[in-house]
C-alpha cells in the first residue's frame, strides 16, 4: 500500500516530477481524499508544460506519463466530487491529447459520467518503480574530476607543494622578497 508521504518526500526533492503528482493523486483518491486527489491531477498536467507524453525511462521508471491520462484521473476525481459537468469537459479536453485519436476509452468514460457513475482511475502499474539501471548504478563510483591540485604561482622560489594546507611556518628571512625584488 502507497502512503501520501512518500509520495510528498518525491516531490519536495523534484516538485517539477509530474508523474510524482500523479501517483500521488491515485492514493489521495484511494484514500478518499478527492480535493487533494483534484490538487494533484492538476498539478500533473500543468508541470507536463502541454506536452502530450513525459517519456520517464531515462530516469529509471519505465513508464510514459500520458496528458490525456492525468486528465481522464483528473476527471474522475472531479467525479467524486460530484462536479458531473466538469468532468465531462475535462473528458472532452482528454480526447484531443489522445495519441491518434483512438478515443474508446474516452468514450465510454464520457458514456459513465453522463450516466452519473463513477470512472476507475489510471495508475503507473503496480511493481513499476525508480529502478535504474544495475550498469548506470555500478558507474556511480566516486570520480576525480579536479585531479590533483598544483600550485600555480607562489611566492616562494622553487615551490614544488602540492595540496591545500595551513600556512607553514615561515622561516625569517626566507620567504621575504629582497629589496632589488621590491623595486
Amino acid at each position: 500500500c502507497f502512503s501520501p508521504q512518500a509520495f510528498d518526500k518525491t516531490i519536495e526533492k523534484d516538485n517539477s516530477l509530474a508523474v510524482g503528482y500523479f501517483q500521488r493523486g491515485f492514493v489521495h483518491l484511494q484514500l478518499e481524499m478527492y480535493e487533494e486527489a483534484l490538487s494533484d491531477y492538476h498539478m500533473a498536467f500543468s508541470h507536463l508544460r502541454e506536452n502530450p507524453f513525459i517519456d520517464y525511462k531515462q530516469l529509471g521508471l519505465r513508464h510514459i506519463l500520458y496528458a490525456w491520462e492525468v486528465l481522464y484521473n483528473t476527471a474522475a476525481a472531479q467525479c467524486h466530487l460530484q462536479q458531473w459537468q466538469e468532468a465531462r469537459v475535462t473528458l472532452e479536453k482528454a480526447v484531443v491529447w489522445r495519441p491518434e485519436r483512438r478515443t474508446a476509452v474516452l468514450e465510454l468514460a464520457l458514456e459513465r459520467v453522463q450516466d452519473h457513475l463513477f470512472l476507475e482511475p489510471m495508475l503507473v502499474p503496480l511493481g513499476e518503480l525508480f529502478r535504474p539501471r544495475k550498469k548506470e548504478v555500478e558507474q556511480l563510483d566516486s570520480k576525480d574530476f579536479l585531479g590533483k591540485p598544483k600550485v600555480i604561482s607562489s611566492i616562494i622560489p622553487n615551490d614544488e607543494y602540492i595540496g591545500f594546507e595551513p600556512l607553514r611556518p615561515q622561516k625569517q628571512g626566507f620567504y621575504e622578497p629582497s629589496v632589488d625584488a621590491l623595486r
